[in-house]
């Protein structure tokens, strides 16, 4: 993600009361807004969302989990999970991510790596390997630790991933759910107000989160047309200003960007190589804000608007500039194209003479041959 914010670029940016905040548009992963985005924080149930993603990119869905008298027992929102009781996978990380089942995450835990401590290993190990920097989670719902902690903008980085998965998008969105437990038959109903209490236009999913030590945290992700995005806010002392905080920022996103883009097969050259985009890139600017491209020396595709400054650098994750040919491969083919006798086959118009030359030769030998036996 583009460390500068696009804020900077309007004439009014919004105000929030929260510590940290990120906002940012979910296909290019752009900064439209910052507050103290790389401070370390405690992100409580906002852990969950690592849980989850994990889990489903790591674990059978269909496996038969036995819950545990640990899970069973630990402290917080739970699912009410009996211990003995066997809840299928995918059905554990719904009661996860749609209750804030602390019980489900500790089964999840131990379900795929044996207990919480060898749960918390694999899980950096993963969230490094996506590309969180300033992120260590040592349970797997949240729960205060001093060593749980990571930062807005890796938060973002998370759910920026994990919304390219469909199954994760669907129980993230996911607003009622009955649940058939062993000893507790209901209905979940999401814990996130911008889906059910308190809806806003385009909210498709989002998790809350409370301990003392973190205060109020919130993940939303939204879309109005063509413009998908993710906020992110971290300690706001209260949940009506958590939530404030984010309708500010979605209002924001909404109001002052759209989406534009680049499309497949555009072509770049420089002196010696030419470069053409294998994909659509699509990017948010400001209403007032304009574009241009440019390649850097190593071939990659930077965006820049109208003051010089990077938008956007490509290629990200999933997307590239190929190289296509050299300056002299150009200039080579088309000599070829303008005089094919130049390159016949492969061969050069040297080799061809030659070839020419003994053709002919032959003939004539055949022919003196032919004429001395009659």
């Amino acid at each position: 993600m583009n460390n500068k914010a696009a804020a900077t670029e309007l004439d009014v940016a919004p105000e929030i009361t929260s510590e940290s905040a990120i906002l940012i548009e979910e296909g290019s992963g752009r900064v439209l807004y910052e507050k103290n985005p790389d401070q370390i924080m405690y992100p409580a149930s906002l852990t969950k969302v690592a849980t989850a993603i994990y889990a489903i990119e790591n674990g059978n869905l269909d496996d038969i989990v036995t819950v545990s008298e640990n899970a069973r027992s630990v402290d917080g929102t739970r699912v009410y999970l009996e211990a003995g009781e066997q809840v299928p996978l995918k059905k554990l990380i719904q009661g996860l991510l749609i209750n804030s089942g602390n019980d489900a995450g500790v089964a999840i835990a131990e379900h795929l790596h044996g207990s919480v401590e060898a749960f918390a290993t694999h899980l950096n190990g993963y969230l490094k390997e996506i590309g969180l920097e300033n992120t260590n989670f040592v349970n797997p719902h949240g729960l205060f630790d001093p060593e749980h902690k990571t930062t807005a903008r890796d938060l973002a980085l998370l759910t920026q991933y994990a919304m390219q998965n469909d199954i994760f998008r669907e129980i993230f969105g996911t607003v009622e759910l009955k649940w058939d437990g062993e000893t507790w038959d209901t209905t979940l109903i999401t814990h996130h107000k911008l889906l059910k209490e308190q809806p806003y236009e385009g909210v498709t999913g989002g998790k809350n989160g409370y301990v003392q030590q973190s205060q109020q945290t919130l993940i939303t992700t939204a879309k109005r047309g063509d413009l998908s995005v993710i906020a992110v806010v971290l300690k706001g002392p209260t949940q009506k200003v958590i939530y404030k905080d984010t309708r500010t920022l979605l209002d924001y996103a909404f109001a002052n960007f759209h989406m534009v883009s680049i499309p497949k097969g555009n072509e770049y050259k420089t002196k010696e190589r030419s470069y053409v985009t294998k994909d659509i890139f699509a990017f948010p600017i400001a209403q007032n804000e304009e574009f241009k491209e440019k390649i850097t020396s190593d071939g990659l595709l930077k965006i820049v608007n109208q003051n010089e400054e990077e938008i956007l650098l490509y290629p990200p994750s999933g997307l590239e500039i190929t190289e296509i040919k050299t300056e002299k491969e150009v200039k080579a083919a088309a000599v070829e194209e303008k005089d094919p006798l130049v390159n016949l086959n492969g061969f050069t118009l040297v080799s061809a003479i030659t070839i020419l030359g003994i053709i002919l030769f032959l003939r004539f030998r055949m022919s003196r041959i032919r004429a001395r036996r009659f």
